[in-house]
């Protein structure tokens, strides 16, 4: 039986569940040990959220053991994915801090224009941002100043400062991850090796005739992994996006082919995955500057 979503749309709603003043419709910077004890529940967010979590945080896991930094931890959240675990009738205590902001408030503003940006709002939550106390401290800081703005009272600058300082926060995440991709760099080796081994098999099979060129999707979900996290890994250990990475692979895989098979080209083509020859004969003479054909009669 599918687990019931407690869908809210609102900051102000989400305030009201945890016993909270709103201070401004659009986004809210909420200390949880201040907030009243609720339910376990699932729930999907109409509006941007950040939970900063203390280490000890029972109502999700996070798979810290691939983690150098377990003082804090980060998690963000874009509107509609889903967060918690199923009501099993527990009361909890939230810990930690939240800030939340609806897409209306930053809509017109850098952010908004920017928010696009910011790949870890669509990661999973095992590939949550883990800080060091320095860290932490510079998003306690973050925070502060929007609860400070958001207690100076609405007025016609509140929009650009809040949006201004939600985008600071979201900047400094930025370097954060690039630093955990950094001192995670034994296990992204893992992970690229595995990538590596992954597109091998691939082109082993028939998945390519059935189910046509692999997708770094495909490749992220073999490695448990979400697309944007999995991308993002990729680039910073390989200087290539997944999807350049892939027709590197492919383009090397279809050179072998071409010279060790007296297949035609279109046959080439087909076992690759491609549809279209045409396809194929386009990609390959991007990457390599021949055709299929005139690398075959050079070879």
């Amino acid at each position: 039986m599918k687990d019931n979503i407690l869908k809210i749309e609102t900051v102000d709603q989400y305030n009201s569940r945890m016993g909270i003043e709103t201070l401004h419709p659009l986004v809210s910077v909420i200390d949880m040990s201040k907030a009243k004890p609720v339910r376990h529940a699932r729930m999907s967010f109409g509006f941007y959220t950040i939970f900063l979590k203390e280490v000890k945080c029972g109502d999700l896991i996070y798979g810290r053991q691939y983690y150098d930094y377990q003082e804090g931890t980060l998690v963000f959240l874009a509107p509609g994915q889903i967060i918690g675990v199923e009501d099993n009738g527990e009361i909890i205590q939230p810990k930690g801090w939240a800030l939340t902001f609806h897409p209306d408030l930053i809509r017109g503003t850098s952010l908004g224009r920017n928010i696009k940006n910011y790949t870890f709002f669509s990661y999973e939550v095992n590939e949550a941002l883990h800080l060091s106390d320095q860290e932490r401290q510079i998003v306690y800081d973050c925070l502060h100043n929007i609860e400070h703005e958001l207690r100076h009272g609405v007025d016609k600058h509140s929009k650009t400062l809040i949006s201004r300082n939600i985008e600071l926060l979201l900047d400094y995440c930025i370097r954060f991850y690039e630093r955990q991709f950094v001192t995670r760099t034994n296990v992204n080796k893992d992970v690229l090796m595995k990538f590596e081994d992954i597109l091998n098999d691939y082109f082993h099979t028939d998945k390519p005739r059935s189910i046509g060129l692999p997708s770094v999707k495909y490749c992220a979900d073999r490695l448990c992994l979400s697309p944007n996290y999995f991308g993002d890994l990729i680039k910073r250990e390989t200087g290539k996006t997944a999807q350049e990475y892939i027709q590197l692979e492919l383009i090397n895989m279809a050179k072998e082919r071409i010279l060790d098979t007296d297949k035609t080209i279109s046959e080439i083509a087909y076992g690759l995955g491609f549809q279209y020859p045409q396809h194929f004969s386009r990609l390959f003479k991007k990457c390599v500057g021949c055709t299929p054909n005139e690398y075959r009669q050079q070879s």
